[in-house]
């Protein structure tokens, strides 16, 4: 991890931001103190632990709403009811 000051930010923030790309974590200070960090972006895909988290609960939800549902309803019954109330 580096550190640099805003004014040298100001002046090289495209080779600073090069240097985060590629997955350096810089520290940004203004009068001495820490203000920021810059660190790359993480994978815009989930992991399989989160993944398998959100299929979880959507499982949970459907058996919700499974057991909610009348048994002789179907989804389009249910949309022409919606329509109707509007």
């Amino acid at each position: 991890m580096s550190t640099v000051g805003v004014r040298e930010l100001k002046i090289h923030a495209s080779h600073i931001l090069r240097r985060v790309r590629a997955g350096e974590v810089v520290d940004v200070t203004h009068r001495g103190r820490v203000v920021a960090r810059l660190l790359p972006v993480g994978p815009a895909e989930p992991s399989d632990e989160e993944a398998a988290c959100v299929w979880a609960d959507l499982d949970q939800l459907a058996a919700e709403i499974g057991a909610c549902w009348p048994a002789d309803a179907t989804a389009a019954d249910a949309v022409r009811e919606g329509r109707r109330e509007l």
